[in-house]
């Protein structure tokens, strides 16, 4: 709550301190300005935290200016914004504020906060202001968010890379992650999360990013500046003329507990519906309440993957392998269920299913999509339930 109250404060301070007004020319830098790129460690508060965060920061002392350009901030209350936001559509905007604070927001948060100061030329840092200056003006500030490829990390590095005399040179590395790899690991400490993404994120999203396309992750960004050189000619300089900790990590660790993780969460259900399955075996019943509930979850799960897949402008959403085992279908399928005379075309629709999970099981081995281990006991339950039902029409 302590942290709450500190963000609320600062949010109304930069909302009631308003910077200096948006002239045709902002007022030239001086020889003492310098600019910087200020990367914020993720935090366990909210989804959008757990990544991290990049803004820059243009320090002139001899100007009394010291302002942070974000171009992280969107407006949750904006008119249909989860629909927007699951359509890929959502737009955020480049947010100017004093550095102080900025820097007392995520100091309250308990983010490391680090600086690395740019080895600029001084026409270098003009061309840079001027254009961060008319970036932030209202007409030019939105932009179209898009969490791969443009967000508030690649933002910066394209603002640094076009204006500088030259071109920036990134060192190059043997290994580089899958896009996959890089989400599943800022949300190592939220299984759900994990779950989540594995479950919507499809298969372009396991291949090898190139060394530029993991700048969407500010602490990838901060590492490939650091080792970063400025070619101008035959001069050659390091990009990062030095870095400075300005605060320290403050957080509590986050320990995820198995008990509530998905893989035990759904493991609970699959023995759930096993035990319910024996005893309909045992009664020689049939518990259509179970297949119902089941795949009704399933059907659900599956619109919104098929909605993601198909209508979402979020890249690496299509193909998705999920689509086989979840489904719109699958809501089809309880209509058959419900109605006893249709009992027969009930039958061949889990024939069909249980077939189509099967064959995707096997066929799994040979696609690169990542496989979540939560997966087993959904896919399990959905198998027992269908193969139940043949093995029901076969006994007679």
């Amino acid at each position: 709550m302590k942290r709450f109250y500190w963000i609320l404060i600062i949010v109304l301070l930069s909302a009631t301190t308003p910077l200096q007004g948006f002239a045709q020319t902002a007022p030239k830098l001086s020889m003492q300005a310098e600019i910087s790129l200020i990367t914020c460690s993720p935090t366990d508060e909210a989804v959008f935290t757990l990544y991290g965060h990049t803004a820059l920061r243009v320090n002139d002392p001899g100007s009394k200016i010291d302002w942070v350009y974000n171009y992280g901030r969107f407006d949750f209350s904006a008119p249909n914004f989860m629909y927007r936001f699951a359509k890929g559509e959502t737009d955020y905007k480049l947010d100017t504020s004093y550095f102080s604070f900025f820097l007392m927001e995520y100091t309250s948060r308990g983010s490391e906060i680090y600086e690395q100061v740019l080895d600029l030329l001084p026409e270098e840092k003009e061309s840079l202001w001027q254009a961060l200056e008319w970036n932030r003006r209202p007409e030019n500030r939105v932009y179209r968010y898009n969490f791969f490829f443009d967000n508030c990390a690649t933002r910066p590095a394209v603002m640094v890379e076009n204006n500088i005399k030259g071109y920036i040179s990134y060192a190059s590395t043997s290994e580089l992650p899958r896009f996959r790899d890089v989400i599943n690991y800022c949300t190592r400490n939220h299984p759900w999360n994990t779950f989540g993404c594995d479950l919507v994120v499809g298969l372009p999203s396991d291949r090898v990013m190139t060394l530029q396309e993991t700048f969407f992750i500010p602490d990838y960004l901060k590492k490939g500046f650091d080792k970063a050189e400025i070619i101008r000619g035959d001069s050659i300089i390091r990009l990062v003329k030095k870095t400075n900790i300005l605060a320290e990590e403050n957080q509590p660790t986050v320990t995820p507990s198995f008990i509530t993780s998905p893989l035990c969460c759904f493991s609970a259900l699959f023995i759930l519906i096993l035990t319910l399955s024996f005893i309909e075996w045992r009664r020689k019943s049939y518990y259509r309440i179970v297949d119902m509930l089941l795949f009704f979850s399933a059907g659900l799960a599956g619109c919104i993957i098929f909605f993601l897949s198909f209508f979402s402008v979020h890249p690496c959403m299509f193909p998705n392998i999920n689509l086989l085992w979840l489904h719109p279908l699958h809501l089809a399928g309880i209509i058959l269920f419900a109605i006893k005379k249709w009992k027969m075309v009930a039958f061949w629709y889990h024939f069909i299913n249980f077939a189509v999970i099967i064959s995707m099981c096997v066929g799994w081995i040979f696609i690169p999509q990542h496989f979540n281990m939560a997966f087993i006991p959904l896919i399990a339950s959905l198998l027992l339930r269908s193969g139940g039902t043949l093995l029901r029409k076969i006994n007679g």
